[in-house]
């Protein structure tokens, strides 16, 4: 006969059920565990009562105060007299004082590991955070503190509150912070322990009462990563109008129909660095002007609505506003910088201003009179210049089409390119009518550095870095030895070149910023500061887009002489001048490289022959 099928018969004891139903409990935390503990204690106490009575230690009216007697003897550890009741009495209290002390001993130490698990995980930063109209900042990293520094500026004087989250120890943070930072009464920097590409570790930072979300620059993947999981957060709340920020150094692009869909504002890293070396390899001192415009320790970009300005041209109104220099206008929400001296303005219009506060610029009734030199020679060729680049990245096809046109010859050193990569480069050249020689030798030898510094009045050394934390140090470090012996070669054979400096990390700048032939672009100070703009001013993006990129205007140093304007002219026919013949005056630099933004509109100022002027313009 075949065997009549049916559940398997149970194998598991009575002893293995409780067992395994205690081991289940006591996973359940220290809460479960102490509600455990109690409950036997209480039991045990009842039980050793119960027991008492129908052995009969005690006389019928005590019943009540046996059972009574048990809980606290178990629950005190309270050791009954002699003088308490017969010898049984005495021996069950006994055992109840003595189950009670390793109960309530096991039940003290539970309580207390609880309690420093607890204070463990609020020193690891993994409480949740309650704020609101905060900044939460996704990475950090020590050694980098221009963003913090910003934001810090940015509050002015008011009070506000930054969380930044990380995966490492909040007091390690906090300690990095507080040693390198000072940190005003009115602001709050909160550290948290976060996974930042993780939408369910993200949340105890309160994204979606936070002002806007910053990621810190890191990689792209990692930038990438840490932005869908804000937007994540943000969508899964239903929260709209809080932007997250972030650079994407150009590996991978954000597509703009998700970037907008998810609030999400982005800038290219490596087109913006790109386009600054180039520029500034041979504008020196232009790299320092881009870090005081984004910087928020002094005068910034704001849109105001200024009375008065309706039926005015812009020349007009570059004329009379006193308190900051008009630089654009808004209409229908579209932003255009240094529009033409005869644009009108129309009720409803904003004013793109450069000034120290947003309520600082005002419209004075000053009487506008003919300029009596309505042009001059702004766009007058400069002289033809060679260039030297040391070693290479992914910017230099960039470098190559963004370099000014009187640049003729580029000398590329320090590698040696592959076929495919040898051709793209000499078509880009020779689309910009621009000669290259590769240049093969070892850096590290004097004799090589000097036939590079005979060659060229610029030197560009690039920083061969691919993102990842050591390759970052090391191509920092390699950058520094050859601007050491660069620096070293022009003092000892007194000879006249500048030298323009790409690194990834501002520590490291800080071992070396001590000559003014130098100009240094380092791509995380840059980075926080167009991330501090645009937590503040995300509406702005237009302009920074263009100020930061080659399409439309973008920041220029101009020389005084070639423009045939020494002499002494107060700022606001200056601006006026530089309106009529298209260019946005900002300030001027002096002979040692001395800056001076947004000076007041009537004061007088002298230029001398090697001052230049800071323009914004399309040329």
């Amino acid at each position: 006969m075949r065997e009549k099928k049916g559940r398997p018969k149970n194998k598991y004891t009575l002893k293995q059920r409780f067992q395994y139903w205690f081991d289940s409990h006591m996973t359940k935390g220290a809460i479960g565990i102490v509600m455990t503990f109690i409950a036997v204690t209480i039991l045990i106490a009842i039980f050793m009562g119960i027991l008492i009575i129908n052995l009969g230690f005690v006389e019928e009216t005590r019943y009540e105060a046996t059972i009574w007697d048990s809980i606290t003897h178990v629950i005190n550890t309270d050791m009954p007299l002699f003088d308490d009741g017969s010898l049984g009495y005495l021996c069950l209290m006994t055992v109840s004082a003595l189950l009670g002390l390793l109960f309530t001993s096991v039940l003290i130490g539970t309580i207390t590991n609880a309690i420093e698990v607890k204070l463990e995980a609020l020193r690891n930063g993994n409480s949740l955070v309650i704020e609101k109209n905060h900044i939460v900042v996704l990475g950090f990293y020590p050694g980098e503190y221009t963003l913090l520094r910003q934001l810090i500026l940015s509050a002015d004087g008011k009070p506000a509150c930054v969380v930044v989250a990380e995966d490492m120890v909040r007091t390690e943070m906090e300690e990095c912070i507080d040693n390198n930072l000072k940190v005003p009464d009115n602001f709050r920097i909160v550290c948290r322990t976060a996974d930042i590409t993780d939408p369910a570790s993200l949340a105890k930072c309160s994204i979606d009462t936070c002002k806007t979300v910053i990621v810190s620059p890191t990689d792209d993947i990692r930038t990438i990563k840490a932005v869908l999981a804000a937007s994540k957060v943000l969508k899964k709340r239903n929260v709209e109008g809080i932007r997250v920020n972030a650079l994407i150094k150009g590996e991978y692009t954000f597509p703009p129909s998700i970037a907008e869909a998810n609030n999400i504002s982005t800038l290219p890293t490596n087109y913006i660095m790109a386009t600054m070396i180039a520029h500034s390899c041979t504008q020196n001192g232009l790299s320092e002007t881009f870090k005081q415009i984004f910087d928020f320790n002094g005068s910034e970009f704001y849109l105001i609505t200024l009375p008065g300005i309706s039926g005015l041209s812009f020349e007009e109104v570059m004329f009379r506003v006193d308190g900051g220099i008009p630089a654009g206008v808004c209409r229908n929400n579209s932003i255009t910088l240094n529009p033409p001296a005869s644009f009108i303005f129309e009720d409803g219009d904003l004013l793109l201003v450069f000034s120290e506060e947003k309520d600082s610029a005002s419209l004075g009734n000053v009487e506008m009179k003919p300029l009596s030199i309505p042009e001059i020679p702004v766009a007058a060729a400069e002289d033809s210049t060679n260039t030297v680049i040391i070693g290479h990245n992914e910017s230099l096809p960039v470098i190559l089409r963004e370099l000014p046109e009187n640049v003729s010859h580029v000398y590329l050193a320090g590698w040696d390119p592959a076929e495919k990569e040898h051709e793209y480069l000499e078509k880009i050249a020779s689309a910009r009518n621009l000669s290259l020689t590769y240049y093969s030798g070892d850096l590290n030898s004097e004799s090589v550095l000097l036939d590079l510094a005979h060659m060229a009045e610029h030197i560009v050394i690039l920083n061969g870095h691919d993102f990842n934390d050591d390759s970052v140090q090391d191509a920092d470090m390699e950058s520094i030895i050859t601007l050491l012996n660069l620096r070293d070669i022009r003092t000892r054979y007194n000879l006249d070149f500048n030298i323009t400096v790409e690194m990834m990390n501002e520590h490291d700048q800080g071992l070396v910023d001590v000559d003014d032939h130098t100009d240094f672009l380092v791509s995380s100070s840059i980075s926080s500061l167009i991330l501090a703009q645009l937590s503040e001013s995300p509406h702005l993006i237009e302009v920074f887009q263009e100020l930061l990129t080659n399409e439309g205007n973008e920041l220029y140093l101009k020389k005084v002489a070639p423009m045939k304007l020494i002499g002494e002219y107060s700022f606001r026919t200056l601006r006026r001048l530089m309106l009529r013949n298209g260019y946005i005056l900002l300030g001027y630099l002096d002979a040692d490289k001395r800056s001076f933004f947004n000076c007041p509109s009537d004061q007088m100022i002298t230029l001398a022959e090697k001052d230049e002027l800071i323009l914004i313009g399309k040329y």
